[in-house]
């Protein structure tokens, strides 16, 4: 057969390819392999097979040819079929061995000087090595062994930036804290024309930065646009991506402003209503709003598309969880988990359903299981601190909560909680830095989810006797919310204790609006009504006797 015609072949076998006909692939591409023993063309072979998912026929086929110890693209194929059989330890040897360091630097690679055949490679192609290492990271990962596979998936970052999936398995996995994402992102090589792509995974991590300065990001990212056609003056921009806005709405989520964030998700799953990574964004942040119709429909439409995913019964556990039923919660929270054991969210629902009924036993149990599997996740130590406060071993819970700052240490809850804890110790100073360590970390304007924070403030000063200080921090509180008891309260006996008997007596009155059975304002009440009296009947005498003495 002429080379024109093996040519032609080559050509119907790729375009097979293109229209997923790979029954037809392999057929072709076996006799294009038969008539030239072309190692690319052996690799064309392959490839149809792995695509037709023939795995043990494609690894055969691959291992049988001498090439497969000294072209890269061989022995990373290869490896891929030995993935998809799930035999993770036969797909690290076919790899070859390499060492990584803590900060994914890799030595000893035996495969310095084997050749790369491509001949249809592409003018930007993702580094081979970088693919290499994130295949490497998975098998680690799938054996259980999450340290080296942290390692090789930052390994595979820095062989290629644009190696996108191992930035993605460190983030959703929780494998890093908020400063090894950052020094991982600052330590990466970008092109000059990839400096978009920099700031978009900046948007990608852990944001606690200020809003300002996220903001700029995301209005940075938004004004990034290109000329499709020379000749046509529109320009395309990143503006309604998906996922840059899915990014901004998982930061909404993130400072506390659930409306914001979910008439966001609500907006972009109308338009992509299989967008996984918003849904769970919407489910997280219809949960806290209390939306429970929503929640069920999110759950039954999930479920119906997607019944092996974890994502679908966390949904459906999360809508129990909003009603209150928290066995049926759990149940699903615990399907979910055993579909996925890598999904943080169930891990951190289950152990919620648990501790909402007061079981701490099992809750703790939870949260250590999340806390072992995903390292660089600050939230199963803080809730197991939280769980150790409701049962008053304030030392432990300290312990837990510094833990958690050691791993996030710009998220404002831990502080709020070291400062509660503080608090509870009586050690009154402590818990009013914490508590201003937290409102200086606030990324937003202050919202009605940082009012308790304010009224701990206030509580603080006023057991330091600095009264004027807990007034201004008690209407701070009132300004965000009227309904709140302890606020009433706390700045009505202020007041009392500064021997302002009228206004005391008046915000006793609006706590007893709130909860007419409070035990402390009634009793207080009563007290500040006595002592006023006391104070008109002594300022009465003190003006007679000054008039006698006149």
């Amino acid at each position: 057969m002429r080379e024109e015609e093996i040519e032609k072949l080559r050509g119907v076998v790729r375009d097979c390819v293109s229209k997923h006909l790979y029954s037809s692939a392999i057929f072709f591409a076996d006799k294009v392999a038969a008539l030239t023993s072309d190692p690319a063309d052996i690799y064309m072979q392959a490839q149809a097979l792995f695509l037709g998912r023939h795995y043990r026929r494609a690894f055969h086929l691959l291992n049988a040819s001498q090439i497969v110890l000294r072209d890269l693209r061989f022995r990373y194929l290869a490896a891929k079929c030995l993935e998809e059989l799930k035999e993770w330890d036969q797909c690290l040897l076919m790899l070859g061995d390499a060492k990584v360091d803590e900060h994914g630097n890799v030595s000893d690679m035996k495969d310095c000087n084997v050749m790369y055949l491509d001949k249809d490679g592409e003018d930007r192609e993702i580094n081979i090595l970088s693919a290499i290492c994130f295949l490497r990271g998975k098998a680690y990962e799938a054996l259980e062994n999450r340290a080296q596979a942290r390692q090789w998936y930052k390994a595979a970052m820095k062989a290629d930036p644009l190696c996108y999936e191992a930035l993605e398995r460190l983030i959703e996995n929780h494998m890093l804290t908020c400063e090894e994402e950052t020094s991982l992102l600052s330590s990466l090589q970008f092109a000059p024309e990839d400096g978009w792509i920099s700031s978009f995974y900046s948007c990608l991590i852990k944001k606690y930065d200020k809003e300002n300065i996220v903001e700029s990001k995301f209005r940075e990212l938004e004004q990034e646009g290109c000329n499709v056609k020379p000749s046509d003056q529109s320009i395309c921009t990143l503006k309604n991506n998906t996922d840059l806005l899915a990014c901004k709405a998982e930061y909404y989520h993130q400072c506390g402003e659930y409306q914001k964030c979910f008439e966001l998700t609500s907006v972009l799953l109308e338009r992509d209503p299989f967008h996984l990574k918003c849904t769970l964004v919407h489910l997280t942040a219809a949960m806290e709003l209390g939306h429970s119709n929503e929640l069920y429909l999110m759950a039954c439409n999930l479920v119906k598309d997607y019944p092996q995913k974890a994502l679908s019964w966390f949904a459906v556990g999360c809508y129990y969880y909003c009603i209150k039923k928290y066995d049926q919660s759990r149940r699903y929270f615990s399907k979910a988990t055993s579909l996925d054991g890598t999904f943080p969210p169930a891990w951190i629902g289950y152990g919620n359903a648990y501790a909402a009924q007061e079981e701490g036993d099992q809750a703790m149990s939870a949260y250590r299981t999340a806390a072992r599997l995903f390292p660089g996740c600050h939230l199963p130590t803080l809730y197991i601190g939280m769980e150790y406060m409701r049962t008053h071993s304030f030392k432990l819970a300290e312990q837990f909560f510094m833990q958690a700052k050691a791993i996030c240490s710009s998220d404002p809850l831990v502080y709020n909680e070291l400062g509660v804890v503080a608090y509870h110790m009586k050690e009154y100073k402590k818990a009013v830095w914490w508590f201003e360590k937290t409102l200086a970390l606030i990324p937003s304007s202050l919202s009605e989810m940082w009012e308790p924070t304010v009224i701990n403030l206030a509580h603080a000063l006023r057991k330091l006797r600095r009264y004027h200080e807990a007034v201004t921090y008690y209407e701070k509180a009132l300004a965000l919310s009227t309904r709140s008891l302890s606020t009433y309260a706390g700045l009505a006996y202020t007041y009392h204790l500064q021997d302002n008997f009228t206004a005391a007596i008046r915000y006793y009155h609006k706590a007893l609006w709130l909860k007419p059975d409070d035990q402390f304002c009634t009793e207080m009440l009563t007290l500040a009504i006595v002592d006023e009296s006391r104070q008109g009947v002594e300022l009465k005498t003190e003006s007679r006797q000054n008039e006698l003495f006149i």
